[in-house]
């Protein structure tokens, strides 16, 4: 059983940094989708950033490029989400998602990028992140 565990949410100012990490385990694939995705009150989840884990392409929301970036530690297991230049409207609960059929992911990241939220089989329990004006 896959297992998703978030840290490094918080409450920063406009303008701030955070780095959120998703430590994995129990994944028994070589390679598999891995990605962020957040949701706010009343709102709809929203992809944030995704990765296929045997590959160096990396998806965003276009509300967050150039902004945010997604990396993973092979070594650790471990997904980062690094978050530059904070914004209100970033504030939401954040989840580390996962999913572990390597080559239907893949084609799922291929063709809606980080709008496939649904493909995700697994999810952690989510890090509030609040940014201030």
């Amino acid at each position: 059983q896959v297992q998703l565990v978030e840290s490094g949410g918080g409450s920063v100012q406009a303008g701030g940094s955070l780095r959120l990490s998703c430590a994995a385990s129990g994944v028994t694939g070589s390679s598999y989708c891995m990605g962020w995705f957040r949701q706010a009150p009343g709102k709809e989840r929203e992809g944030v950033a995704a990765i296929h884990t045997g590959g160096n392409m990396a998806y965003y929301a276009d509300s967050v490029k150039g902004r945010f970036t997604i990396s993973q530690d092979n070594a650790k297991n471990t997904l980062y989400l690094q978050m530059n230049g904070l914004k209100p409207e970033d504030t939401a609960v954040y989840y580390c998602a996962a999913n572990d059929e390597a080559m239907k992911c893949l084609t799922v990241l291929q063709a809606l990028g980080v709008a496939g939220v649904s493909m995700y089989n697994y999810r952690g329990q989510g890090t509030q992140v609040t940014v201030s004006s």
